[in-house]
């Protein structure tokens, strides 16, 4: 028979209580999985991206060995490895590794949006034969002769369902320009007033 006075004896029941000042079971299992996702995002990155990173050599070669490893169970123990190798770091050194994470992070959005620019900007001159003129007026050493016969090869290919040799070298000139002007900044503005010769 149940004991109808378990519970009520009187006292508050955090009266005895020891104060923790150290992380709770479930918090250091928490900072554990977090280390471990650290690891795998490091692990899925290039080689090169990796060797970059500021971080202990021992942690760096645990990564660099399972980007090697192709067996599934024998890359799962080396990411488990990888996980146990980044609760040694100190939380200066997990900071600094998640800081360079997050600017490869933006740094590749900031790609990716450049590129999908890029590709709005060749669409735009299949369609419309206005942005021709308006690229060679920003860039009047382009070969005018050139991109047209691209343009018109590119039209072409789609619409014969061809390879896309000309679409691709149009996307590669517009890459390049879009490289030059990011290298150089402007010169003076009266070059690009002069009319393009067509």
């Amino acid at each position: 028979m149940p004991n109808p006075n378990r519970g009520s004896v009187g006292f508050q029941s955090n009266e005895f209580e020891q104060e923790y000042d150290r992380p709770s079971k479930s918090e250091l299992k928490r900072q554990m999985d977090e280390l471990q996702k650290l690891g795998a995002q490091l692990v899925a990155e290039p080689r090169d991206r990796v060797k970059r990173v500021p971080m202990p050599e021992d942690v760096k070669d645990a990564i660099l060995m399972c980007q090697t490893i192709t067996n599934h169970e024998g890359r799962r123990r080396q990411l488990q490895f990888v996980g146990k190798k980044m609760r040694t770091l100190t939380e200066e050194e997990v900071a600094v590794i998640q800081r360079t994470i997050d600017s490869w992070k933006g740094a590749s959005k900031a790609e990716t949006a450049a590129l999908h620019a890029l590709e709005r900007r060749r669409d735009k001159l299949l369609t419309d034969d206005k942005a021709l003129t308006q690229l060679l007026e920003e860039n009047p050493e382009l070969d005018v002769q050139h991109l047209r016969t691209l343009i018109r090869n590119a039209r072409k290919e789609q619409a014969e369902s061809k390879p896309p040799k000309a679409f691709r070298e149009l996307f590669q000139i517009l890459k390049d320009l879009s490289k030059k002007s990011k290298a150089a900044p402007s010169d003076d503005e009266s070059e690009d007033d002069e009319p393009a010769d067509d």
